[in-house]
Formats: structure tokens, C-alpha cells, sequence
């Protein structure tokens, strides 16, 4: 049985990137070489890529098989990865590939913005079957900057049906962190800052999960928010989680109204609303 436990995590301010920002010039730069490097590929890609990817399996895996005869024999039997990596569905945050892992290494659920919300049976179940069958050692929640989805939230205007309602909770945090987030100034660096803070939000979510929880306390599971540049391919650890100084249990304090849900409380204290996962 998990504990009722709520986490509050306070997310430690970093530069938004240790590498050049990817906002403004870089970002206009980006999308000329793009169109470059588009417009020097051979015709026949251009024309198919997917008959490209294809070709493109089939001597990756011949290589792989040339490498280590062994090698995709032993995946057949089973997985054993020691990671779970909640990431966001970005083309340009390929976990495995950022990593230098290999396949069988790294177990993945992907989905816009990267949310871990305790109501999303889609990521709980992932979760779940990772930590509880899987036995992994470490779960790693990764945000990243140049984030659509932290953009999009970072206003109120309409950006499709299931997309609005899918990224409320970010633009709910949005709210909660106003104060910190207008005194940034740039645009660029408040999406950065509120995709940090969604991490840190999920990171919360995962480890008041009864499982996490269990997995914590009897054999050791860690816990970990990071944030992934895409202007430098690095990652740079936010320090929160089962091995970060920032995790406190707390309630909310003050004349409060609370709304319960069968998975998560969300807690109004002094007009302000906080979001806990029981």
C-alpha cells in the first residue's frame, strides 16, 4: 500500500541553457541550414523518404549483425533495461540517440510537452509496467528547450481541441509562476523556465505514485527531472527527485479549498491553486 505522502518540489533556477539560447537569430539560422541541407539531399530521398528510412533499417541492421552476430538474438529473449525515459514526442529528442544507449537499454513513453499527469492511464500504465515488471533503477523525466508545447501554454490562444486541453495543466502552472516568470522578461527564457517547472511538476506526480513509491523505499528506485538543450545536445540535471536536496512533503498552508479526483487533489490556497497526486 503506498503512503499518502503529497511532494512539493521547488525547482532550482539554472540558466535557461549552458549552450547558445535557441530562440531569435539562432532559431531563424536553424531553419535556413534546414532548408539547406533539404535542398542538397539526393533527389530520390527527397522524393521518398520513407522508402529512404527503410533502406536505411535494413544496413543499420546488417551492420549491427555483422558487429555482434549475437546481437539482436539476445533482444528476441528478452528486455532488461535499467531506464525508464519520460520524454517528450519531439523529433529532436531522441532518447536512445542522445544517450548513446542501444536498443533493449532504455524503456520510452513519449507524449507532447512531456506531462506526467496521474489521470493519464496512457503514461501510468508505461510507468507502472517499468517500475513494477520491469524492475528499472532509474526513471528519468526529460523536458527540453525550443518546447512547443511550454510555448503554446505560455499563452491562452487556441491551438486545437485535444492539444488545449491536453497542455491546461502546464498553462495552470503558467499561473501559479507568474510572478517568477514575467520578472525573466525574454519570451524565450520564460518557456524554458516553465518547461523546467513541468518537470518538476511531473517528477512530483511519479513520487506519489504508490508504486514509485514502493520501488523507492524497498529497493532503491531513483528518481530524476533533467532538461535537454537542443542547441548543444546536452543534458543538464535539475537536481530534484529521490537524489535532489528540493524535495519537500508539505500541505498546502492557509484557508484552502480542495477539489478531489479518484487519482489527484488540486488545492486553491489563498486564491493560488497548487496541484498534488495522491
Amino acid at each position: 500500500m503506498g503512503s499518502n505522502r503529497k511532494s512539493k518540489l521547488s525547482i532550482p533556477v539554472f540558466p535557461s541553457s549552458t549552450c547558445p539560447p535557441c530562440f531569435s537569430e539562432q532559431e531563424r539560422q536553424h531553419t535556413v541550414l534546414q532548408r539547406r541541407y533539404a535542398d542538397e539531399l539526393p533527389l530520390e530521398i527527397n522524393k521518398n523518404k520513407f522508402e529512404y528510412a527503410l533502406k536505411s533499417n535494413e544496413a543499420w541492421a546488417n551492420y549491427k549483425g555483422h558487429q555482434n552476430p549475437a546481437f539482436f538474438q539476445k533482444l528476441a529473449v528478452k528486455q532488461t533495461p535499467s531506464i525508464l525515459w519520460l520524454g517528450c514526442s519531439d523529433s529532436r529528442v531522441p532518447e536512445t540517440t542522445l544517450l548513446g544507449l542501444q536498443p533493449g537499454d532504455v524503456f520510452v513513453h513519449r507524449n507532447i510537452a512531456n506531462i506526467i499527469s496521474p489521470t493519464d492511464i496512457n503514461s501510468m500504465a508505461v510507468i507502472e509496467y517499468a517500475v513494477v515488471h520491469l524492475k528499472v533503477k532509474h526513471i528519468v523525466l526529460c523536458g527540453h528547450t525550443c518546447c512547443g508545447g511550454a510555448g503554446a501554454a505560455m499563452g491562452d490562444a487556441r491551438v486545437g481541441g485535444v492539444i488545449d486541453a491536453w497542455i491546461t495543466p502546464m498553462r495552470l502552472l503558467r499561473k501559479i509562476n507568474k510572478v517568477e516568470l514575467e520578472a525573466l522578461g525574454d519570451d524565450g527564457k520564460k518557456a524554458v523556465r516553465l518547461a523546467e517547472l513541468n518537470v518538476g511538476w511531473g517528477v512530483g506526480n511519479l513520487m506519489s505514485t504508490w508504486f514509485v513509491e514502493e520501488a523507492i523505499e524497498e529497493r532503491g528506485l531513483t528518481v530524476h527531472g533533467v532538461m535537454y538543450d537542443v542547441a548543444c545536445g546536452k543534458i543538464r540535471n535539475l537536481e530534484i527527485g529521490t537524489e535532489g536536496k528540493d524535495v519537500v512533503s508539505s500541505l498546502a498552508r492557509g484557508p484552502t479549498e480542495i477539489i478531489k479526483g479518484n487519482h489527484g487533489v488540486l488545492v486553491f490556497s489563498r486564491g493560488e491553486p497548487t496541484i498534488d497526486a495522491q
